[in-house]
């Protein structure tokens, strides 16, 4: 028996409009600088172009973006929910929850991914020394490799698919504010952040209008998510929100200072007028989403501040607190790389927004779109 979900679906009038004004997809897809295969794929709809190229292709066929793409009013399609084998010896599951599925001659099977990863990491070279490393590899230029660094675990669903298009990303696990002092300090291509300004509530802009010089970084929207406050499985210490964390008997595992949740756990105590102090667990820190929720799934801890795709991972309760834009800070003089070109180009894709949507719960509606 099958059950359906909805997804979004766009209208595509690209090929007609290209084909109404007698441009060739050759012609087109050199104005607009991507090649003759990519206009093929975007007219087949396999491939959604994110806003620069969007614009682009406007300004080219002399429309406007809503003439070459808008929503359906139809219903949307719907993606099918299959019946499945769930891999014996894997615990119970929560919904959303996220698994991978394998068929094993008539079953289906369902695997739950670990969260942490139990095996040895692909590994480019062995250090020799301070400064020293040993190249395992003979290319050792890595002219596909973009260093990203930040905190959100759905960047490895974007490394999944740039991974696709020959393109590979190096993942460096950092809190928002590290990520954007090692954009400062020309040490990767790509910083992600999640910075709430207090005073006005926007999401990072402000921090990186502070930090940078006007014009040399450019703000991508990864997408949207909601932080709050992260439970036991059926929320057993009855946790309502962080009034209670000041209550006895409930042990926290708090996020190192400069880390986005540690600043929104900060903010909601000052509003509340709740001294620190009197959280038991707050010096206690996890570095990252996954590691502090993975604290509460052991029982190590009570309760943390993470994303909701880090508590659907676990299968552990949600609060919400808040709902904020992960972007992607990059320098300007990195955007014309074509490997930037590729990862911006794979945010806009139907495929990447339905899995990290499905997976964390986000919302992509704006992923791609350029902030600042």
């Amino acid at each position: 028996m099958k059950k359906t979900a909805p997804v979004p679906e766009i209208v595509n009038n690209l090929a007609v409009l290209r084909q109404k004004r007698g441009v060739s997809a050759a012609t087109l897809a050199s104005s607009i600088g991507v090649s003759r295969q990519t206009i093929y794929a975007m007219e087949a709809g396999s491939y959604i172009p994110n806003t620069a190229v969007a614009l682009r292709l406007a300004k080219a066929l002399e429309s406007d973006v809503e003439d070459l793409f808008s929503l359906t009013d139809d219903a949307p399609p719907e993606l099918p929910v299959e019946d499945v084998v769930l891999l014996p010896g894997s615990g119970p599951l929560q919904p959303g929850q996220p698994v991978q599925l394998c068929r094993v001659d008539k079953s289906l099977i369902a695997s739950p991914p670990s969260p942490i990863q139990w095996y040895l990491p692909a590994t480019d070279a062995i250090v020799t020394g301070r400064k020293k490393v040993q190249v395992c590899h003979s290319d050792a230029a890595f002219p596909n490799r973009l260093l990203v660094a930040g905190c959100d675990p759905g960047i490895s669903v974007l490394a999944q698919h740039v991974q696709r298009a020959g393109i590979e990303l190096v993942l460096a696990h950092r809190n928002s504010s590290q990520a954007l002092a090692l954009l400062k300090a020309g040490a990767i291509h790509v910083a992600g952040t999640h910075l709430r300004d207090e005073s006005t509530g926007e999401s990072n802009t402000p921090t990186i209008g502070r930090m940078f010089p006007e014009n040399s970084v450019v703000v991508i929207s990864f997408a949207v998510w909601e932080e709050g406050v992260v439970t036991a499985t059926g929320n057993p210490k009855n946790i309502r929100g962080i009034e209670d964390l000041a209550r006895k008997g409930i042990r926290m595992v708090n996020r190192e200072p400069g880390a986005g949740s540690r600043f929104l756990l900060d903010s909601h105590l000052k509003r509340l007028n709740i001294d620190s102090k009197l959280v038991s667990g707050y010096e206690d820190l996890a570095a990252g989403h996954l590691p502090a929720a993975w604290r509460v799934q052991t029982g190590a801890a009570d309760c943390c501040i993470a994303t909701r795709a880090a508590a659907r991972l676990f299968g552990l309760g949600f609060i919400p607190l808040v709902s904020e834009r992960y972007d992607l800070a990059i320098r300007s003089q990195h955007l014309d790389l074509p490997s930037i070109q590729t990862l911006l180009d794979t945010l806009s894709r139907s495929g990447f927004r339905r899995e990290l949507e499905s997976v964390g719960g986000y919302d992509t509606k704006a992923s791609g779109t350029r902030i600042l």
